[in-house]
Parts: C-alpha cells; structure tokens; sequence
C-alpha cells in the first residue's frame, strides 16, 4: 500500500503542475494560441515541433501535454487501486477520479472548439480544483497514517462541522476567483486594500460584484481559519495529523491574501496570477485533508489490502 500512497503523492503533484500550467494559460490569454483539438496545428499530442512551442503556443501545448500525462497517471491509479485494494469506495473513487480527468480533458477541448466561452471556462478550472483534491483524498486514504492510526480517532462534532463548512466557503472562493478571472474583472476594482478608494465601491456592475464578492469571502475564509486553528490548538493540540494541516493552511492563507492584493497592484502580473491559482489550490487541498481527517472515525477502512497484494505491502 505505501507504493500505491507514493504513487497517489506524485499523481497529486503533477496535477498540482497542471492546475499551474492552466493559470499561466489563462494569466496569459493564450488559451486560443492553440486553435484546434485535439490536435495542435494539425499534429497528434506528442507529435507537435518542441521548435515552434514559442509564446502562447508553448503554454497552451505545454499545458495539453501536462494534462495528457496527470490522464496517463490517472488510468494507473484506477487500475492500481483496483488490483490492490479491497475497500470497494476506493474502487469507485478511482473510477471517478478517471471520469474526472476525461470530463476535463472534454471540457478544455471545448472551451478552445467554442471559442473560451466563460461558462465552459468556469467549469473547466472549477472541475480541476476538484479533481486535484480527489487525487490529494486518495493519497491521503493510502497513507500509513490513516490506515494505521497512533491512537483511536475522535468524533468531533464541532471540529467536523468547522473543517467542512471551511472546505465548502473556500470551494466557493474558487468559483469565485475562476469567474473573476474569465469575466475580465481581476481588475475590475483597481486598488487594494481600499475599493475605488472607499471602504464600498461607489457604483456597481456584474464584474465588480463578482470582485467585490471575491474580497469578502478571502475574509470569511481568513476569520474561518484563525477560529479553527484556535480549535485546534487549544483542544487537539497533542493530534499532528490536526496540527500540522493547521499551521500550513494558516500560513497558505496569509500568502493567499498577500498574493491577491499583488494581483491588483501589479495589473495582474502573470507569474503572481498564476502563483495565486496554484496557491489557492493548496489551501483548497489543505482544507480537505483537515476535513477527511477531522471525520476519520466515520471510515472502516480494516483489511484495506487484498489478499492477493498482501506481499506488495
């Protein structure tokens, strides 16, 4: 099993290169760069000149052959868990993380055939996040911590119900940012921390709601997280698989929040843009491991292990 959690670790950070590579896509405007798909100027995936991989193209292409490798990984993982694993719910959350990665591969064709229509783009970064903490769940579910844990685990009902209303507000900011970002509106309020130089925006539109929108679940997010890193610390503080999460996502949350108030200062600089995407999944992946972990006593997971892949242990 520790093979098959290691092999879900590198799943997990390639995925977290793909979702990286999609923000440059997007910091960078080349998501037509590449005007057809499947194929790039006519060529099959891995057939396309590394010599005319320049400007957009190398973003757009790049990024397709990112994601044509995370669904390469995904189909062994599928398979892996299959062969290996005896708890029939991991079985299926292979299979979904497969249905995961082929959904989003239709949808980023789409979003090129039709022309980066906003809705379609919305549901392509927002399917990624998702994904990309499916493949963080999985490894997480295959760790020696999880399967083996050093002492009983507790059933919590607050500290369930603060990690998962956390998770569910931080997803939420997702979709936010990812409709900010295909709306045009990063810069839809141009200064920071004020908003036009007031506290509220003197006037309205679609874009600037959906910026303003952004700026205040950040800080519902922050509030959230200093109230359950507070939990933790003063309930759980002898529990690392709690502490450790905490700290990092405490400290996630602080680049966050720096990182976007440099989005808007710098005119949306690319490499900062996309900084903020990858970062903003991190903090995503983070609150969900809290959350599976907060609800440990709700698994079975005894003799995880087939019979026949007990010597691959």
């Amino acid at each position: 099993m520790i093979w098959l959690h290691r092999y879900a670790v590198v799943v997990a950070g390639a995925t977290l290169l793909l979702v990286t590579a999609g923000g440059m896509v997007t910091s960078t405007n080349s998501g037509l760069s590449v005007p057809d798909w499947p194929t790039t100027y006519g060529h099959a995936m891995f057939a396309f000149p590394l010599s005319q991989m320049v400007g957009g193209i190398l973003y757009e292409h790049g990024h397709r052959l990112i994601a044509s490798t995370v669904g390469l990984l995904t189909i062994g993982l599928a398979i892996w868990i299959w062969r290996v694993d005896r708890r029939r719910w991991m079985t299926r959350l292979g299979l979904v993380a497969l249905g995961a990665i082929v959904l989003q591969g239709v949808l980023g064709g789409l979003t090129v055939l039709f022309f980066l229509p906003p809705p379609i783009s919305i549901g392509h970064a927002s399917l990624a996040q998702l994904f990309f903490c499916l493949i963080v769940s999985v490894a997480v579910f295959t760790s020696r911590a999880w399967l083996r844990p050093a002492r009983p685990p507790e059933d919590d009902r607050t500290l369930k119900r603060q990690t998962m209303t956390l998770t569910v507000i931080v997803y939420i900011q997702i979709l936010l940012g990812a409709t900010m970002r295909h709306m045009g509106a990063g810069l839809a309020i141009p200064d920071f921390p004020l908003m036009f130089g007031r506290l509220l925006p003197p006037f309205w539109s679609p874009a600037i709601a959906v910026h303003f929108a952004h700026r205040m679940t950040a800080l519902v997010v922050a509030v959230l997280t200093i109230r359950l890193a507070w939990q933790v610390f003063h309930r759980f503080r002898d529990r690392v698989d709690l502490v450790r999460p905490v700290v990092i996502l405490v400290a996630l949350i602080a680049v966050q929040i720096t990182l976007g108030a440099f989005v808007v200062l710098t005119g949306k600089d690319p490499l900062i843009n996309t900084i903020h995407v990858a970062t903003g999944a991190l903090v995503f992946a983070t609150t969900v491991v809290l959350a599976l972990r907060a609800h440990r006593a709700r698994f079975a997971d005894a003799a995880p292990l087939r019979a026949s892949a007990q010597h691959a242990v």
